[in-house]
């Protein structure tokens, strides 16, 4: 019988408004609700090479031609670095579930590329170091966004939230979080692309804004390591994107506002939008808040709302059929 592994990698904020390219959290509906990517792998017959289905609620949104998707880019770098190690990577059949919408600031690209990578890994015998998998998601992910930056990739994979290092061989280092912490995160149902959005930001910034920039982040980072909450919560405030991303979003200062009023600790764009996230202690709260979302932010039917926590455990891959 044909071996089959299911892989799961789940959505991500990065940023989390005080930590720009530094900062990432995976994220994992209460409800119970998928809000990740899904890949089915199995081993072909020899000489088939790769081939792909894609399903679910978000496969129209992704070009029809299977070369043209970032699991066939992580076949190719994959078999090229199976190639280098002196190994020959097996012929594969995946099948995608594209669960999460692309240009959405949910790391939807990280999330395709890490179910790709552990599930070739899984599919070939696990030939892969930790290190070379990060290695090979970091490629795939430079490969979209044009400059290698692990805050998706790191807490897709690693899962919880991530600190991102990229110093002496470290890519990242799981930062405490808090249990009493609600994240609503709601995607509008609209794109923007990250190099649009980091296009819209200003070439330099002033001494002062790079100050409190890196006062926030110190702050919130010896905030979650001593459990003071309030102190982090406070501290997620930005000063370098969101005041010029924020007009790529239509309704996020009505948004913000209404988090705010409405006990939100904080509220911030996720990742570089156009899905926004706030944060809550009381759950009521963020059961009004997602109320008000759908009936308010949403913009299409391809927008959601879901009240999550963070997702410690991460990316995983296990065999489903044998």
């Amino acid at each position: 019988m044909t071996i089959v592994y299911r892989a799961y990698a789940p959505a991500s904020a990065a940023n989390l408004s005080v930590g720009f390219d530094l900062l990432g959290a995976a994220l994992k509906p209460i409800d119970g609700q998928i809000l990740g990517d899904e890949i089915y792998i199995s081993q072909a017959e020899k000489g088939q090479g790769f081939s792909l289905d894609v399903t679910g609620r978000y496969a129209g949104k992704l070009s029809s031609d299977p070369k043209k998707n970032i699991v066939y880019d992580a076949f190719v770098l994959f078999s090229k670095m199976m190639q280098q190690k002196g190994l020959v990577a097996p012929d594969v059949h995946m099948g995608l579930s594209k669960n999460l919408p692309v240009c959405s600031g949910l790391g939807s690209s990280a999330a395709s590329s890490v179910a790709a990578v552990i599930a070739l890994d899984a599919v070939a015998g696990n030939p892969l170091s930790e290190q070379e998998k990060i290695d090979l998601m970091g490629q795939l992910e430079s490969s979209i966004s044009g400059g290698i930056h692990y805050d998706n990739i790191a807490p897709c994979y690693f899962g919880g939230l991530q600190l991102i290092i990229n110093e002496n061989g470290v890519i990242s280092q799981t930062l405490p979080d808090f249990d009493n912490w609600y994240w609503v995160s709601c995607f509008p149902g609209l794109k923007v692309s990250t190099s649009e959005a980091r296009a819209i930001l200003p070439p330099h910034y002033s001494r002062s804004d790079t100050i409190t920039y890196g006062r926030h982040l110190a702050a919130f980072v010896d905030a979650c390591h001593r459990g003071d909450h309030k102190l982090a919560a406070r501290c997620l405030s930005d000063v370098i994107a969101e005041p010029y991303r924020k007009q790529l979003i239509p309704g996020f200062d009505a948004m913000r506002d209404f988090a705010l009023q409405h006990g939100a600790m904080s509220a911030g764009i996720s990742g570089s939008g156009s899905s926004v996230f706030a944060v809550f202690e009381d759950l009521a709260m963020a059961e009004q808040m997602k109320v008000y979302l759908e009936r308010e932010f949403i913009a299409n039917e391809d927008g959601f709302c879901h009240i999550c926590k963070l997702d410690r455990r991460g990316a995983y891959v296990e065999k489903v059929e044998d």
